[in-house]
């Protein structure tokens, strides 16, 4: 995962460079909390520009994410989300709190 924090508007983006699933969400996981803590944004903006594929521990990560970044009053978005990751968020209700921003597309 790339991160790049944009200080102007606070905003944190989150570049995730692997497959969401079970084997790399533990380390993605530790990675974005530790950026969140560090920088305390008030937009984070996960990209997933090269992401093919994500199971039930990518959603986990998600939400716990969104759970984090509310907490302190921020918001979490999605940009760059293919149809097949985009169907399983739709299936799974996660975009009933988190929106896919298609015009910040990469």
């Amino acid at each position: 995962m790339e991160s790049n924090y944009l200080k102007e508007d606070k905003t944190l983006v989150l570049k995730i460079t692997e497959e969401l699933d079970h084997h790399m969400v533990e380390k993605l996981r530790r990675k974005a909390d530790y950026e969140i803590e560090r920088h305390i944004p008030r937009k984070v903006i996960f990209d997933f520009n090269q992401v093919s594929f994500m199971d039930s521990a990518g959603i986990g990560l998600i939400l716990g994410r969104y759970k984090n970044i509310s907490i302190l009053g921020g918001q979490l978005e999605l940009i760059n989300v293919n149809e097949q990751v985009e169907k399983i968020l739709n299936m799974s209700g996660v975009l009933k709190l988190i929106k896919i921003n298609k015009e910040e597309c990469a």
